[in-house]
């Protein structure tokens, strides 16, 4: 039986470095659109297809994942996930078509959505009494990732054309050993006796709707966070910012998340989850309005701070869902994980149409609306977390 009562920084490590090595290949698709469209000659909906691929496949495969990892004492999905997409996502650079380059995507998204919901319901068992800054720290392996991943593919690009996405396997292969190495078996939830639906009525109890509410917030959070990484590197790449300033914008973007991912998650064990993501959803707007309209070496900045408010409350959703429904904490992750960020991204190709309509530059001004909007349900969350926890 494990201790619960310190934190197993060991264990934290090697899930970090799992959503680190799975995410980092993900991170390769949004920075090299401008690519794939001028190569295919696509159109901002098949751009935004493109896009939403990856977040449909959390849609629709991080539930069931959850579900298994519930279940069975497996590392079929912590381990598989990631060899999936160090494979396949790397082929996205020699696609010979629009059919072969979203096959690629499928496959390597596939492997992404695999690993997340089985290692981030781990986390809980090895937080010890730190557990959202324990699950912020787990988060920053996945939002790093997604800030150097778009950074190494780039230059690799520019350097090499198209082909060398190939170099970056050399990248994710080397971990392999040591993520089986450290990775312990999950525990399961003991909801080996239930149905898939009958194992979320059972994970939920009678917290649904306060996680129903939580899920809610991060599908609006996802839809703000993904509209703005798909189509700002189209509306810079349409500025004349060249690839490497397009990937630098994306993981500014992203490494801001994950040091305002670890504030928040700081800030959560002490004043509980509420009034972080009120904070974070009220600045989110202006930076994220500032980011569509600036130009010159000012779009460095402002992608930082949009991507520092706007993602900072990734890991608190997770983190709150799983202390709302302690019994399927690898459920609860999927759908805070996979299928907000799911019902979230999938709104790409909508918005991508809608950007062929009425231009990328009149679409993304609305954009910092929905943060404020998402307030509303925000002021609704329960009150726990910080000293409530304690107490």
């Amino acid at each position: 039986m494990t201790d619960h009562a310190k934190a197993n920084f060991r264990v934290i490590f090697a899930l970090t470095l799992v959503h680190f090595t799975g995410d980092l290949y993900a991170s390769f698709i949004n920075p090299l659109l401008p690519v794939f469209a001028d190569t295919f000659s696509l159109s901002l909906a098949q751009v935004g297809l493109l896009a939403g691929v990856s977040r449909f496949l959390m849609f629709i495969v991080q539930p069931v994942a959850g579900y298994l990892a519930d279940h069975y004492r497996t590392r079929l999905f912590v381990l598989g996930g990631p060899i999936l997409s160090m494979i396949f996502i790397p082929l996205v650079g020699v696609a010979p078509s629009f059919l072969a380059l979203i096959l690629c995507i499928v496959i390597g998204s596939t492997g992404q959505a695999m690993f997340h919901p089985p290692v981030a319901g781990m986390i809980s068992t090895y937080a010890g009494r730190h557990f959202s800054f324990a699950m912020s720290i787990f988060n920053v392996g996945g939002t790093f990732a997604f800030g150097v991943g778009p950074l190494l593919v780039t230059a690799l690009v520019a350097a090499y054309g198209a082909e060398g996405t190939l170099y970056t396997a050399a990248v994710g292969l080397p971990l392999l050993p040591l993520i089986f190495w450290l990775v312990p078996h999950p525990e399961g939830e003991g909801l080996a006796s239930r149905g898939f639906f009958g194992s979320i009525r059972e994970a939920l109890g009678s917290a649904w709707k306060s996680v129903l509410n939580v899920w809610a917030v991060m599908v609006l959070r996802a839809f703000v966070s993904q509209s703005f990484i798909t189509f700002i590197p189209m509306l810079y790449a349409q500025a004349g910012y060249s690839l490497v300033d397009i990937g630098l914008v994306v993981s500014l973007f992203t490494l801001a998340g994950s040091v305002s991912g670890l504030a928040a998650g700081h800030m959560a064990d002490r004043i509980g989850y509420k009034p972080v993501f009120l904070v974070c959803n009220l600045l989110a707007a202006p930076v994220l309005l500032l980011s569509v309209f600036i130009r010159g070496g000012w779009v460095y900045p402002s992608a930082f701070l949009a991507g520092f408010f706007s993602m900072a409350t990734l890991p608190l959703g997770v983190a709150m869902a799983q202390e709302l429904a302690p019994k399927g904490r690898s459920m609860v992750s999927s759908l805070m994980m996979g299928l907000a960020l799911g019902t979230g991204g999938i709104l790409s190709p909508a918005v991508g149409a809608l950007a062929d309509a009425f231009g990328i530059t009149a679409v993304l001004s609305w954009l910092p609306a929905v943060p404020l909007a998402s307030m509303l349900l925000a002021a609704r969350l329960p009150n726990i977390g910080g000293f409530s926890r304690r107490g």
